[in-house]
């Protein structure tokens, strides 16, 4: 057995410790560039908690998911600005943001070169400069994680910045940060978490210490889901879905995901579409085909059993089958609201497109078992509805 585990070299969970991040920013240095959302008035109390410490901020609103040209021109306003380490502040959007940014202050040279499908997936040669990762959502793990997703309109396709030197040096994940979080955010976001859990656990990469964390993860997200998408303000379920989010995190930058994000990032590439209800759409029919394809080629085997696993973690029945998991799962998700990828504006004609895009996605190598070009279609025709 031989397997390896990298994360963020500190992390910091607890209701309210965004007060304490000023004293920990300060072992980084003065001058924060602080990477937020569309609107960086949301960051008011964390800008507030900085100028406590007498900790400078220039602040960078990233409207939706970044772009490589919003990466580099933020690049360029943090050296401008003589920013000597990144704070990011919001959901998965803002951190990569965040996360590419710092590893560009460092490393200099052109973005592209860094990329992968559609660069050189040249190595980062420096550290990242010191980043702090605060997430405002319970849905991407982005706080752990060792790459940046990154839009490339041009090429109508998502790609990852990716390298272990690129990790924050701190995620502090307040689970407080999640309360006002609008009921179709905590949907498609907390869906992004779970699938970000089942998908490392069925994963070819799999391994003790990942398995542990998604199984943990798995049942919190089971538990508490549908609470915090009803009652927002539910402080138990709020924390057990900014758990499952972390653990999630850190189970996909060691294990990998598989053909639901796989899927995902052309998708988020070619159209307006929020990453985590198109993960949501996806996985019932991912983790459906993946169980008939193991049972074809394998009469069921590992993957089969380890989707056992996950059923009973997720209905809570010991005696739970892999295919009651599929339909836990189904109702989940027609129970939060996720429509079919028709309603984004997927139709059959992208499905060629879709399956090629797919095929170059480093998380379609993580899928349990390779999976035919019927079967990748199989799984599109049936998430459109």
């Amino acid at each position: 057995m031989r397997f390896e585990f990298a994360t963020t070299t500190r992390i910091i969970v607890g209701a309210g410790i965004l007060r304490e991040v000023g004293a920990a920013a300060r072992e980084f240095g003065r001058h924060a560039f602080v990477v937020t959302g569309r609107d960086p008035e949301r960051a008011r109390r964390l800008l507030d908690v900085l100028a406590a410490e007498k900790i400078a901020a220039t602040t960078c609103p990233i409207a939706g998911e970044p772009t490589i040209d919003a990466v580099v021109a933020a690049t360029a306003s943090a050296r401008t600005a003589g920013c000597d380490f990144v704070v990011g502040f919001g959901g998965g959007s803002a951190l990569d943001a965040a996360k590419a940014v710092s590893a560009l202050l460092t490393n200099g040279g052109n973005l592209v070169d860094y990329l992968e499908v559609i660069g050189r997936s040249q190595p980062l040669t420096r550290p990242a400069a010191h980043c702090i990762a605060i997430p405002t959502t319970a849905g991407t793990g982005a706080e752990v994680t060792r790459n940046a997703v990154l839009t490339s309109p041009s090429h109508q396709v998502k790609v990852s910045l990716r390298s272990p030197l690129m990790l924050p040096r701190l995620a502090l994940v307040d689970p407080e940060l999640t309360y006002d979080l609008p009921p179709a955010s905590t949907a498609s976001t907390g869906l992004d978490a779970l699938t970000q859990l089942i998908e490392p656990y069925v994963s070819c990469r799999a391994n003790p210490l990942t398995d542990g964390l998604c199984a943990e993860g798995i049942r919190r997200a089971a538990r508490s889901l549908r609470r915090a998408f009803h009652e927002g303000h539910d402080l138990a379920a709020r924390e057990d879905m900014a758990l499952a989010s972390l653990f999630g995190g850190l189970a996909l930058a060691n294990a990998g995901l598989g053909a639901a994000h796989g899927f995902a990032a052309p998708i988020g590439g070619m159209l307006p579409a929020p990453h985590g209800a198109v993960c949501a759409a996806l996985l019932p029919h991912v983790m459906e085909t993946n169980l008939r394809a193991a049972r074809a080629r394998l009469t069921g085997g590992e993957t089969e059993r380890r989707y056992t696993e996950a059923a009973r973690l997720l209905t809570a029945r010991g005696t739970a089958t892999a295919d009651d998991g599929v339909q836990w799962v189904r109702e989940l998700v027609t129970e939060l609201g996720i429509p079919g990828l028709r309603s984004y504006g997927l139709g059959p004609e992208h499905i060629p497109t879709l399956i090629t895009k797919a095929a170059h996605a480093s998380s379609m190598k993580a899928n349990p078992l390779p999976l035919t070009e019927e079967e990748l279609q199989e799984i599109l025709v049936s998430a459109l509805d």
